[in-house]
């Protein structure tokens, strides 16, 4: 299809392109302004045309509960189109994508600490949230928010026991290579080697051979098949050398995806992975295949994107919990909403965007709106787990790498980055704290289920101090094996802790802020972002869309989605959001057609040698 025409499916305007979505948009700048992630309408223009469009409806209200990437993407989308919208919010704007401040931390005049749930991570793989980035003013920057993504230029994946780091820089036209000394040189050589060793070429060969089916097989087989396969059986794990294992089955789920391989999902996982190498190509992209903002969170993105929204009339109630969705009548008839002096009150709007987490939203559906729409209840099934952050401030810079490191042979499954070089516009010791801490290691625990290292105990069963030191242990040991001291106790500032984690080391632990998970059959689960219900919507990363994975890509494709349907429902005359799927290679797409053909008779995939 033509970049910029637009083809409906359903109630979501698709676009394809094979071009880069960075070329277009460098283009379509100098001529037009920011436009919208499919090349659509400029956001001024389409919000100006939203507005006129929507006068008649008199500015019809809608409620939006929940503040996170979902309900603030809901609340941009419907401003720009005219309507009144209040976001109710229980903590704080940016839900787990927001950085928050470490309490008790700032001194002499500067900010206080940064920390955050977890470290955010932009592929070029997304187009949606980028898009919306890109409408979001930023002073100094053309492009809005997008202009603060950065992108890394290598990674690390760091193994223990005396084995050297496997370091490898990222490819992109943009990316100067990393500088390396002569000895960094020697260990990275070192490291590849030792993989290639220990690695049988059988081994690799069959992987690639496992990567040709799923690249090849048709919607309907990843659907079915291999939405029913477990990732640690179609890569055929069990009958592979340990070092197959922890690379390819255990390292690319537990890490990336926070899901087990034995239950993983096929479907999701290769859908991920086939994105990353199509991203790695420049196939599709929006930019490299790692990015990160140039600034805490809040600094960056959601402190501007909150000011924007007011200037668009959008109403925030923060401190505010929803209690229950109530249903009569055929349409939701109103929100029981605790306000942040403890009373409980009934919100009414038009229409209603539940943007909450599926574990917190689903406690609001009332039995009478579930029974209007069965859809809701089989969220009942969908599953979450925990993957949550943890900061270390240095009092020196440790000497890691110039971006992601993932510790692969790490118990609970650490994958870390330092930030304050990424951070330019900042002196970190200046800026925040009390001038001690000159860096911020950010760490995400993916595993917290599994005994550690220094207790033998599993994530949970650790209080939160002896988790901040199994955390560190781990990270020495697989940072400081090789003869060099790359983190030291003596360097080391202070931690923070994700407070959404509570309870642990006690019978209950408990975390606000979950992970949707991916097993085997999640698909089927998913809901659609319209319901039953005429005034009810659903926005969220559980939400069935093209990216079948809890980000906030798809968080943000999803709000598109809900609107759209929302637009539907109200009749409305106003531009439909643009929801850009996933890239779809066109090389490979007659083999897709040629594998729907066998998948319909029963056969295997071509490729699919057992």
């Amino acid at each position: 299809m033509p970049m910029g025409v637009a083809g409906y499916r359903g109630s979501i305007i698709v676009t394809r392109t094979g071009k880069s979505r960075r070329t277009f948009i460098a283009g379509a700048a100098a001529t037009a302004g920011a436009l919208s992630a499919a090349g659509g309408l400029a956001a001024p223009a389409a919000a100006a045309t939203a507005m006129s469009t929507t006068a008649a409806a008199d500015a019809r209200r809608v409620a939006v509960l929940g503040g996170g990437v979902a309900g603030l993407t809901a609340a941009h989308e419907l401003a720009e189109r005219g309507y009144a919208v209040t976001v109710y919010e229980r903590r704080a704007l940016g839900g787990k994508a927001r950085s928050m401040d470490v309490p008790g931390s700032a001194r002499g005049g500067r900010r206080p600490l940064p920390a955050e749930h977890g470290f955010r991570f932009i592929p070029g793989i997304y187009h949606n949230l980028p898009d919306t980035m890109r409408r979001i003013p930023f002073p100094g920057n053309a492009n809005g928010v997008w202009d603060n993504l950065v992108a890394p230029r290598e990674m690390m994946f760091a193994r223990a026991a005396g084995r050297e780091d496997l370091r490898a820089p990222i490819p992109w036209p943009e990316h100067s290579p990393a500088e390396l000394t002569p000895d960094e040189l020697r260990r990275a050589l070192t490291g590849i080697l030792q993989t290639l060793v220990r690695l049988p070429l059988h081994e690799t060969a069959y992987f690639v051979d496992r990567a040709l089916v799923f690249l090849t097989s048709c919607d309907e087989r990843r659907d079915g098949q291999w939405e029913r396969t477990p990732w640690w059986e179609f890569t055929r794990a069990a009958r592979m050398s340990s070092e197959y294992q922890r690379i390819l089955a255990i390292g690319v789920t537990r890490n990336i995806v926070a899901t087990k391989a034995e239950e993983a999902s096929t479907r999701t996982v290769g859908t991920l992975g086939e994105a990353f190498v199509f991203n790695l190509l420049g196939r599709g992209a929006d930019g490299p295949p790692d990015r990160i903002l140039n600034l805490p969170t809040n600094e960056a993105w959601i402190d501007p994107w909150e000011a924007h929204l007011r200037t668009l009339g959008v109403e925030f109630k923060i401190g505010w919990t929803v209690r229950e969705v109530r249903y009569g009548d055929g349409r939701v008839s109103g929100v029981l909403i605790e306000d942040p002096a403890g009373a409980v009150r009934t919100v009414t709007a038009d229409h209603y965007v539940s943007a909450l987490p599926v574990e917190h939203a689903r406690r609001t559906w009332s039995p009478a709106l579930r029974a209007a729409d069965p859809m809701l209840g089989r969220c009942d099934l969908l599953q979450t787990d925990w993957m949550t952050g943890i900061q270390f401030y240095l009092t020196e810079r440790a000497p890691l790498v110039h971006g992601h490191l993932n510790c692969i042979d790490s118990p609970w499954s650490l994958t870390a980055i330092q930030q304050a070089e990424h951070w330019p516009s900042r002196d970190f010791p200046a800026d925040y704290g009390d001038g001690a801490a000159v860096d911020c290691l950010s760490v995400d625990i993916s595993e917290w289920d599994k005994p550690g290292i220094l207790y033998g105990k599993t994530a949970k069963q650790c209080t939160r101090e002896e988790v901040a030191r199994e955390v560190w242990a781990q990270l020495k040991a697989s940072l400081n094996d090789t003869g060099k001291t790359l983190l030291s106790d003596g360097k080391l500032h202070s931690w923070f802790l994700d407070p959404g984690v509570d309870g642990i080391g006690t019978p209950r632990p408990t975390n606000e802020d979950q992970l949707l998970i991916h097993p085997t059959g999640t698909l089927h689960n998913r809901p659609s972002a319209g319901t039953r219900i005429p005034n009810f919507f659903l926005s969220g990363d559980y939400v069935s869309v093209d990216i079948d994975l809890a980000t906030m890509e798809g968080a943000n494709a999803s709000a598109r989605a809900a609107v759209n349907s929302l637009l539907d429902k109200d009749g409305s005359q106003a531009p439909r959001c643009t929801v850009r799927p996933l890239y779809r290679a066109p090389e490979v797409e007659s083999a897709k057609r040629h594998d729907l053909w066998r998948y319909r008779l029963g056969l295997r995939n071509v490729f699919d040698v057992g």
